[in-house]
């Protein structure tokens, strides 16, 4: 399974999934046809899909052009479905679609928006995250509360640790300086920060990360471990709490 990463806009991730032999391919939030489109037909493709994540403009505002000009269909949450530009089938909990051979699970995880999905290709351990998780930080609690997000995060946590995680921005630089504010003893995220500095100074992505990477450095991924409790002084608190202190720190860094 073939994933090209093209950054779009001034920090957003889409990616393009490839079959190389039928030369098809399926955009994941293809926000910006002006930065997708050259690739597809310098590399003459056939865009099939396209795959949203959640409504928000700066991950669907191409959907309408694409369709028109490749007469693709468009998936998406079904809770979102209103909201979504062109959608042609409603995605919900533990579907399964089938995308050039390669089939995705559907995981709700609400609270960045309140119908976020994510797109989980099991047999190639690969999840594309949206604006659910990103490298060493996570969405926004636009329309979901703590305890509703760190659920969603869990369902990610509880994903094979070798699963390649695809996310929607490229925030990483930022989230690891905020991360070593919550926990400058972990010497994973010491490690983790200085591989992400590198790449950055390098102009190179910086996605995709792993979950197992994920779970040893992301603070969000880790508000029920002792180590941040303590150095937050919220020993005695929910993973909940934790995690809406976490998220109140980020919001204001």
């Amino acid at each position: 399974m073939k994933v090209k990463t093209i950054p779009i806009l001034s920090d957003n991730y889409s990616y393009l999934i490839i079959d190389e032999r039928n030369k098809y391919c399926s955009a994941i939030d293809p926000a910006s046809p002006e930065e997708i489109i050259p690739f597809i037909e310098e590399n003459k493709l056939k865009l099939k899909y396209i795959l949203n994540t959640h409504y928000h403009n700066d991950h669907t505002g191409g959907n309408l052009e694409l369709k028109e000009k490749y007469k693709c269909k468009i998936y998406g949450p079904d809770k979102e479905k209103d909201q979504i530009p062109g959608i042609d089938n409603l995605l919900k909990e533990n579907d399964i679609i089938k995308i050039h051979g390669y089939e995705a699970k559907i995981i709700e995880t609400p609270g960045h928006t309140a119908g976020h999905i994510i797109y989980f290709f099991k047999d190639h351990k690969i999840l594309f995250s949206g604006d659910t998780l990103f490298v060493l930080g996570c969405g926004k609690l636009f329309e979901g509360t703590p305890q509703i997000m760190w659920g969603s995060l869990l369902k990610i946590r509880n994903l094979p640790n070798e699963t390649k995680i695809y996310c929607g921005h490229e925030y990483s630089k930022s989230n690891a300086d905020f991360a070593l504010s919550i926990e400058k003893n972990n010497n994973k995220l010491i490690k983790k920060s200085e591989e992400i500095n590198k790449l950055v100074n390098e102009n190179s992505f910086t996605v995709p990360t792993t979950v197992e990477e994920e779970i040893e450095s992301n603070p969000f991924l880790r508000a029920d471990v002792q180590n941040i409790k303590k150095n937050i002084e919220m020993e005695s608190s929910s993973p909940e709490e934790v995690f809406g202190e976490i998220r109140r720190r980020k919001d204001n860094f």
